[in-house]
C-alpha cells in the first residue's frame, strides 16, 4: 500500500505459496521491472530464494527492505531530473577510499 500511496503504478501478483501464476512466473516472463521482497515467516523466507534467484537471472533489481527500495527510486528520480550523464556507480569501499583521500591532514 505504501507504494500505491507514492503514486507508483503497481499490480498485485500472487505469492509463490498461492499458486501459479505467481511472482516468480511474472519475473521469468519479464513482466516485472523491480522486486521488493520483504519476508516475514518461515514460508516467505523459503519462497524468497526462488524470487531472488529468478530476479537475478532476469537482471531485475531486487530489494529486501522498503528503505533500500525507496532510496533506489529516489536516486533514479534524481538522475532523471539531472542534466548530467549516467550516475557514477562505485562500491562502498571505493567511496570510503575517496573520502579518506580527500581528508585534510592535521597541521
Amino acid at each position: 500500500e505504501s507504494i500505491r500511496r507514492s503514486r507508483i503504478p503497481v499490480q498485485h501478483i500472487r505469492k509463490v505459496k498461492e499458486g501459479s501464476p505467481h511472482c516468480v512466473d511474472a519475473i521469468e516472463e519479464r513482466k516485472v521491472q523491480l522486486v521488493i521482497n520483504t519476508t516475514e515467516g518461515a514460508q516467505a523466507i523459503r519462497d524468497s530464494y526462488a524470487i531472488r534467484r529468478s530476479a537475478v537471472l532476469a537482471n531485475v533489481p531486487y530489494f529486501t527492505t522498503m528503505a533500500a527500495a525507496v532510496a533506489a527510486v529516489e536516486a533514479l528520480e534524481a538522475w532523471a531530473m539531472s542534466e548530467s550523464g549516467p550516475p557514477q556507480i562505485r562500491s562502498v569501499q571505493e567511496w570510503h577510499a575517496r573520502s579518506l583521500a580527500s581528508e585534510v591532514p592535521p597541521a
